[in-house]
């Protein structure tokens, strides 16, 4: 009977778990839209860049320097310098704009967005699949050596 009570309970916990980790999966998604933002796709990206929007990547210096879209712009958004001065270096309020970090598990592009908003940007666009579309895509990727 104590065999059955422990495999019982083992089962129990198991599935306990499994149920947990799917739901802090699910809640570690980047939202699709963020007000007063638009969401954009791989292929509108691309086309938004060879316009010359400019893109601002927003993840680690690390990341950045392993591989972002060419022509991209870096300012960490876990960092100091994402900022409004410097982002008004790149960027002024009413020229678009375009932020992209990871993908759909990264949070860093949809709390820069969220910032740009507040701070008045007016034409924001949100590149939710982030540099791990754009790989899927086989999109170019550049690198930067930092010999820091």
């Amino acid at each position: 009977m104590k065999s059955l009570f422990n495999q019982t309970a083992t089962i129990l916990v198991l599935v306990s778990l499994g149920f947990g980790s799917a739901t802090i999966s699910a809640n570690n998604l980047a939202p699709e839209t963020i007000i007063g933002a638009r969401t954009i796709t791989t292929t509108t990206a691309k086309l938004l860049m060879e316009k010359g929007y400019p893109l601002i990547d927003v993840r680690s210096a690390k990341d950045f320097n392993q591989g972002h879209i060419p022509g991209a712009f870096h300012l960490s958004v876990k960092s100091e310098q994402f900022t409004t001065k410097n982002l008004l270096d790149i960027v002024t309020k009413d020229r678009a704009v375009i932020f992209y970090c990871n993908g759909i598990h990264c949070m860093g592009s949809s709390i820069a967005v969220k910032k740009a908003v507040t701070w008045g940007w007016t034409n924001v666009f949100y590149y939710r699949g982030g540099l791990n579309q754009w790989k899927q895509s086989q999109f170019p990727i550049e690198t930067t050596h930092d010999f820091n």
